[in-house]
């Protein structure tokens, strides 16, 4: 006589922890994959929080710049007519800034000296100008360095000043980085120049 033990198929074993293991393999898998998708920017914010850019902004002609430094002797709601800026050319706005003092240094293996006075520019908000102002030290020392490594022929040629320009705005740039976390000043300008 048979059973029913005998009757009934027998259970395989493991088979329980087949169908556990291969959910949870899977499982393992899928996060795997959206952790690796999180770390690579793909997807989420991949665990940090965005800075906000506080970098000094391009300011389009017509705008207000809320950093704008006041003129001289005017109060708050104070001024004289609006400026007016022109239609054509750049669409940013320019704004300058007037060294204080002339720089007066040697030149690179010559017994000439050379005289000037400098401002420069920038396109972006009134950041950049206070910050010329207070490392104005800083930037002329930097630009006195520059000239004492400038040859002779360079005080005398329009390209030997064009080159002198680029210097100059590189140094200011790096001063105004180094300190500030970033540069702004697009251009170098002489007002004045003496060899003697």
């Amino acid at each position: 006589m048979s059973t029913e033990a005998e009757a009934k198929p027998a259970k395989k074993k493991g088979g329980l922890v087949k169908k556990l293991i291969l959910p949870i393999v899977l499982l393992g898998a899928g996060a795997g994959g959206v952790y690796g998708a999180m770390l690579a920017g793909v997807i989420g914010g991949h665990g940090e929080e965005k800075k906000e850019d506080n970098k000094p902004k391009l300011i389009k002609k017509g705008e207000e710049d809320p950093f704008a430094p006041k003129k001289e002797g005017e109060k708050e709601g104070e001024g004289g007519a609006a400026e007016v800026e022109g239609d054509g050319g750049s669409e940013y706005r320019t704004s300058y800034y007037t060294f204080s003092e002339d720089f007066t240094s040697n030149l690179r293996n010559s017994e000439a000296l050379v005289q000037m006075s400098v401002a420069c520019s920038t396109r972006r908000d009134g950041r950049v100008l206070m910050w010329l102002k207070k490392h104005e030290l800083a930037i002329r020392s930097r630009m006195l360095e520059v000239l004492a490594d400038t040859p002779e022929e360079d005080v005398y040629t329009i390209e030997g000043k064009d080159r002198l320009q680029k210097r100059l705005t590189a140094a200011i740039n790096k001063v105004l980085t180094d300190t500030e976390g970033f540069g702004g000043v697009d251009a170098v300008y002489f007002r004045s120049m003496l060899v003697q």
